[in-house]
């Protein structure tokens, strides 16, 4: 949401990603950095947060579902991007480590961010960058003041606000667990210190682990400065469970609304509004309460999105209306074209200008030309219709035969009756016309009546004989029956 910070001289600047853990609080199958926020992972924020602060090579650690984090991530930023696989999970220094021995630190500085923190801004990664450079620091890091710190690394400063270390809750002393300055896991560091720094880490602590914040320790002993810099615990907290990963994703939507809506769009009830990152809404755009916009979504000027609207990586034109409920998968909608309400476009629909499609209708693979109107309860699937056709009540297209699809042809101006048939492969030639309850197993020229309804028969008085001998039937079956025997 926020514009790109000016950060000078990032030519030499490398950012490590910790993204190999499982996250057991998760309780999850999947590893914890591929759970998604507003439609992306959680690895592809901090992967984004590197790239807008300024890194040049970016290099993200992985280990649980490897496999499964390089492809999401790939797809993601196709280039720019390596992996470091920590095949045994031995703590932060160890993974860090890893990226080193895989990828190399060079020289300059490494900024060193954690693969479940998706909030962070960059302007506080370019404040971080910024406070080592400017001391001189070997370590720079972000702390967060918390009023319940329970379970964060303390922030231990001597009486001149000096870093002297960071030391973990679990092994922390009850005046150590005190403090409520936290450390929020993310580091600017000097290359060269930390290309040195890790051999002598040791796992002298309760987890049995390569602690990165043991680094503080060794920079102090060593005559080098450590500087921290604030930022709030909302902005850099991580996410270790389910619940906050809602709460994240509460946040993330309340920032996505409120950008959009000062960028001139409606939103009758943005608190019930989703929109993922990556869809593009253009202005006087209006949005009803409890829509749902996602993937890559694009909706022009002038549009309008009725209540309960899901539609995902679809284009809908300039001012055209979405109706309720209606439920849009790769679709493409023309300009001050009609959809629904409840109307279902799935992938391959293409609807030019004007086109109505009304409630129960489905599409699939079906390209509709302008004008065109097929309003009530009908399955247009794999066909090419022309321009300003008419497509009655209850008519479907028979596109498949159990083994194969066909497709269905119109040209323009064709009507069709309702409760229709259209047995594919078949074509209607401009101006077909069809009679209602027809089922049309073969092509129809232009201009052309078809229709294959027998030919109605009707018997007068029969309703009244049928109730007549019903009424005898039922008087005979209610006469006593007599006795007999053997």
């Amino acid at each position: 949401m926020d514009a790109t910070p000016s950060l000078e001289n990032s030519a030499l600047l490398t950012a490590i990603i910790l993204a190999a853990g499982q996250g057991t609080r998760m309780k999850s199958g999947r590893a914890k950095v591929l759970h998604e926020l507003c439609g992306r992972p959680l690895v592809a924020f901090a992967i984004a947060q590197a790239r807008a602060v300024g890194a040049t090579r970016i290099v993200v650690v992985v280990g649980h579902q490897a496999d499964e984090v390089r492809v999401r991530a790939g797809a993601l930023f196709p280039s720019g991007v390596e992996f470091a696989l920590q095949e045994e999970q031995l703590g932060t220094g160890h993974a860090v480590r890893i990226a080193r021995d895989a990828a190399g630190l060079g020289e300059g500085e490494v900024l060193v961010l954690s693969g479940d923190v998706p909030l962070v801004r960059p302007q506080t990664l370019a404040t971080l960058v910024r406070a080592r450079r400017e001391s001189g620091a070997a370590i720079a890091l972000v702390t967060s003041d918390l009023d319940e710190p329970t379970g964060y690394g303390r922030v231990l400063k001597d009486e001149s606000g000096r870093v002297l270390r960071v030391v973990e809750h679990r092994d922390a002393n009850a005046s150590e667990r005190a403090v409520h300055g936290v450390n929020m896991g993310l580091y600017a560091f000097d290359a060269k210190f930390l290309g040195s720094a890790l051999d002598a880490l040791k796992p002298d602590n309760a987890q049995g682990e390569l602690y990165l914040t043991d680094l503080i320790g060794l920079a102090n002993a060593n005559g080098r400065e450590v500087v921290a810099t604030k930022a709030p615990y909302a902005e850099t907290r991580g996410i270790n469970d389910r619940a906050e990963l809602a709460e994240a994703e509460a946040s993330l939507r309340r920032e996505i609304n409120l950008a959009l809506m000062k960028s001139g769009v409606t939103m009758r009830d943005p608190s019930s509004t989703y929109v993922e990152l990556g869809v593009e809404v253009a202005d006087d755009v209006e949005i009803e309460p409890q829509v749902s916009l996602r993937g890559k979504t694009r909706i022009a000027t002038g549009a309008r999105i009725g209540q309960g609207a899901v539609i995902v990586d679809s284009t809908i034109g300039e001012g055209a209306e979405v109706k309720p409920y209606s439920h849009l998968d790769g679709a493409v909608v023309g300009a001050r074209s009609l959809v629904g309400p409840f109307s279902r476009l799935r992938p391959g629909t293409e609807l030019a200008e004007e086109v109505h499609v009304g409630n129960f209708v489905e599409t699939k693979k079906a390209r509709i030309g302008a004008k065109s109107k097929a309003n009530h309860l009908t399955y247009l699937g794999d066909a090419v219709i022309g321009q300003g056709c008419n497509i009655g009540a209850g008519t479907i297209t028979c596109n498949y035969d159990g083994a194969k699809k066909y497709e269905t042809r119109m040209g323009d101006g064709v009507f069709i009756g309702s409760d229709t048939q259209l047995v594919a492969p078949v074509a209607l030639g401009d101006n077909a016309y069809v009679g209602a309850g027809s089922t049309i197993t073969k092509d129809v020229p232009a201009d052309a009546l078809a229709f294959t309804r027998p030919p109605l028969t009707v018997k007068e008085g029969w309703v009244a004989r049928r109730k007549a001998k019903l009424a005898e039937s039922a008087v005979g079956e209610s006469k006593p029956k007599k006795a007999g025997g053997t």
